[in-house]
């Protein structure tokens, strides 16, 4: 344990650039990434949760997208992806990957979980979750021993692990695992930040903020915010604020950011083409709630997570009522932390930390930021000693007043205010204590199980509180592994399509089962996509960005399925179309408002016949289309769910089953539901005629397609929607019905997919490279002009100093 006294400051030194920086050695850190891996692993384990119980964390997003496209990932890695890493040929009937791999994994852990087998994805998702909170935790505790005191090693690694334990973290970063990467960003950020200021490391500063960018934008745009406050506070500290050393970080943080560009400007250009979710307006959080979720043991899913350990708050209030330490340091660091406190509550700086846009999720993703300023408060208070009582006492006062004020939110549970009760006691005690000896370790083991309790309760309690609060999904199991091999056995690609089909198990199940379908959910989902297969029929959750397969026999053709996964089983037909067709010279189909009608366009034939008097003809399939409806459909004995109602969702058009009774009219949950009555024989000989104008050979590269056409003029259709980037040899790409379309001139077809910005993003890249090398150059020219400047300087004084110490030696 540290040899600590009140008497004896551990930082009495500001920390400046002519201050010598000794190695931080590795054991403090890996303390920390302990303390957290326990904590987390422990509350998992008190709520039984997966992978330490039966209850199951296929909740929200991670279930909707952060486990299939890991698993898209593990495909790729290995080899067996349809696509490649700008293309996926398998969600969304083809859509860009590269801004889905900037967004959901572009971090550099999550190639990891190509050392996982395939079926124990979610395994592999909990991994990296747990790997990421303890990196974080090492990182912070890496940044607390790097600007403050070599003796108190363990409380550095108790702050680190409270940071990556707050709640925050616990709450919502587990079930959005990309979101982790931000809260590693900050420390590291910060770190950046001490480098600038010390004028070292020109080059790994600017990649640093290249990897954290990288690894995920949006928080590490937060988390760069945070790290410029903390900066300007440190500059302000140590009398070395120089509007020079802001220009350096600001040109450090322009490189970095320009290096993580052709990722970055992708990513940019795919949110612009995405079909738009709601526009909300910010809603403060009552006062008692933002207080109340200082508190260990609490959730909401609209407030912000802002609890960390109970030794940090008590820490940061005592730092105001300290007389050991400046006035200055001690009103810097609490104005920081109340500015980023407020900021959070007021609408404009809200939407500067959610860069210029409401959030559709919770409001308060920036909440990290606020846990990371609280814990270097509570590291500089240390940096000058362990608090007296006196200031301990205002500490105790300031974290007790905050929960007074919590306690009207309905958020406060019994278990909140018992854990801080208990935590407030045994920090305040073990600072209490001698640091020496058995007393040392006392107080360690004190200040540890607060940490490690709180943490853990809140994780359990969270755990529980999500599955109740949140949409759920069956998780990874053996009939998920049957329908994936069922599917695998069924794939044909590219000569045509699988889709994984319905029961959904989550929104990109194409990506997680295998096939290559409509479903596909995404910050990304491409506009032109959601309203094509809007007019097509289609449903969706999400706003229109969750987009749900489609089982029509209509689209089913147009789009080349031909097998799918329906009531438990593979299910094969021979009526499907090429991903290639030729169509005769014309405009193209211009959608109206049924879908059924709309099939008929692009099919270029009508196979859906007429019901009379709400009847459809004996012999046909009868589908309804009523996409805000909600409620159960019903032909005879079979019936239909549907959940509709925008804009949040919308019911896609569903099988009744085949007309067999004339007359019998369906029951529909909305009056106002259209009837389609599919003539399959009608369909057949449609799809007969496209054939023999199909295409009759067909390559399908991991960003590409290459076609044959028969001889003949008309327009060359695609199965695959027309987002941005395709180009086509010969002529530009158009749209046909949504599709991607290029006139026939020489009997060939040559498309390749470029997502828009990859250029302007390598271009944007390897500029900040160049630029990069010149300030690292131009940094070394200036040391050895400096070098040779004192050399030359030197030799008078120097030599009659040596030789005035030789002779008196002599």
């Amino acid at each position: 344990m540290p040899n600590v006294t009140r008497s004896q400051p551990l930082s009495a030194l500001p920390v400046g650039p002519a201050l010598p920086v000794g190695p931080v050695g590795p054991k403090a850190p890996a303390l920390a990434a302990l303390l957290s891996v326990v904590a987390v692993c422990g509350g998992d384990a008190v709520a039984r949760v997966f992978p330490f119980g039966p209850r199951h964390r296929a909740v929200n997003d991670l279930a909707n997208q952060f486990v299939p496209f890991h698993a898209h990932l593990w495909d790729l890695l290995r080899g067996r992806a349809d696509g490649g890493p700008l293309l996926d040929w398998q969600g969304g009937w083809g859509t860009s990957f590269l801004p889905d791999y900037g967004t959901y994994l572009s971090s550099p852990f999550a190639p990891l979980v190509a050392l996982f087998p395939r079926g124990d994805i979610e395994y592999a998702v909990y991994g990296i979750t747990v790997l990421k909170t303890a990196v974080a935790a090492a990182a912070m505790t890496f940044l607390l021993r790097r600007i403050g005191p070599a003796g108190v090693w363990w409380w550095a690694s108790v702050l680190g692990a409270a940071y990556a334990l707050c709640g925050w973290s616990l709450a919502e970063g587990t079930y959005n695992p990309m979101w982790l990467d931000g809260l590693i960003a900050f420390p590291l950020l910060c770190l950046v930040g001490e480098w600038v200021r010390e004028g070292r490391r020109p080059l790994l500063g600017p990649l640093v903020v290249a990897v954290c960018w990288l690894a995920n934008f949006y928080t590490a745009y937060m988390a760069t915010l945070g790290a410029a406050l903390v900066l300007l506070v440190r500059l302000a500290l140590t009398d070395s604020f120089r509007w020079r050393t802001v220009l350096r970080a600001a040109v450090a943080t322009a490189l970095g950011i320009g290096l993580a560009a052709p990722v970055l400007v992708p990513v940019f250009l795919g949110s612009r083409h995405a079909y738009p979710g709601v526009v909300r307006d910010f809603a403060p959080a009552a006062g008692t709630d933002f207080l109340a979720r200082l508190l260990p043991v609490t959730y909401s899913f609209a407030t912000p997570a802002a609890f960390v350990s109970t030794a940090v708050p008590l820490l940061a209030g005592a730092l105001l009522f300290r007389r050991d330490v400046p006035g200055r340091e001690r009103w810097l660091w609490a104005g920081l932390c109340a500015a980023v406190a407020l900021s959070m509550q007021w609408g404009p700086t809200h939407l500067v930390w959610h860069v210029f846009a409401t959030p559709n999720g919770s409001p308060y993703r920036q909440t990290f930021v606020l846990s990371g300023v609280l814990v270097l408060a509570a590291w500089s208070g240390l940096a000058h000693g362990l608090p007296d009582r006196r200031s301990l006492l205002g500490g105790a006062a300031a974290v007790l007043a905050l929960t007074a004020g919590a306690l009207p939110s309905p958020l406060v549970t019994p278990w909140a205010l018992l854990l801080a009760g208990v935590g407030l006691a045994a920090v305040a005690g073990a600072l209490l204590l001698p640091g020496r000896g058995r007393y040392g370790v006392l107080a360690a083991l004190l200040v540890t199980g607060t940490l490690l309790g709180q943490a853990a309760a809140t994780t359990a309690y969270a755990d529980r509180e999500r599955l109740s609060r949140l949409d759920d999904y069956p998780p990874w199991g053996a009939e998920h592994e049957r329908r994936a091999a069922a599917l695998a056995a069924a794939d044909g690609w590219p000569a045509y399509r699988t889709d994984s089909g319905l029961p959904r198990v989550a929104g990109n199940d194409p990506l997680l089962l295998g096939g290559q379908g409509a479903a596909y959910y995404s910050s990304h989902t491409p506009a032109v996509l959601t309203e094509t297969l809007a007019a097509l029929g289609g449903g969706w959750t999400s706003r229109g960005r969750n987009l749900l397969s489609l089982d029509n026999p209509v689209t089913d053709a147009l789009f080349g399925v031909g097998a799918r996964w329906r009531d438990g089983a593979v299910v094969r037909t021979d009526t499907h179309l090429p991903l290639v067709t030729v169509r005769p010279p014309g405009p193209p189909p211009v959608y109206g408002p049924s879908p059924f009608r709309n099939q008929e366009l692009l099919l270029g034939a009508r196979v859906y016949a007429s019901p009379h008097a709400g009847a459809c003809p004996v012999g046909t399939e009868v589908f309804v289309w009523s996409p805000d409806a909600t409620g159960t459909a019903r032909l005879g004995d079979h019936e239909t769910r549907l959940l509709g109602g925008g804009p949040k969702r919308r019911a896609a058009l569903a099988s009744l089953g085949v007309q067999r009774v004339p007359g019998v009219k369906p029951d529909l949950p909305d009056p106002g539901g259209e009837l389609g009555c599919l003539d399959h024989d009608r369909l057949r000989a449609a799809v007969t005629a496209l054939r023999a104008r199909s295409a009759t050979s067909i390559h399908v590269t991991s960003s590409g397609i290459r076609a044959t056409l028969p001889p003949g003029g008309g327009t060359a259709v695609i199965a695959a929607p027309r987002i941005a980037g395709w180009h086509c040899e010969g002529a530009p790409a158009t749209s046909y019905g949504g599709l991607l379309a290029v006139p026939v001139r020489d009997g060939r077809l040559s498309c390749a997919f470029r997502p828009p910005g990859l250029r302007a993003g390598l271009a944007a890249g390897a500029l900040a490279a160049l630029l990069l090398l010149g300030v690292v150059l131009a940094g070394r020219r200036t040391r050895h002009d400096r070098a040779i400047a004192s050399l030359t300087a030197a030799p008078v004084g120097g030599m009659t100093s040596a030789a005035s110490r030789s002779a008196g030696g002599r």
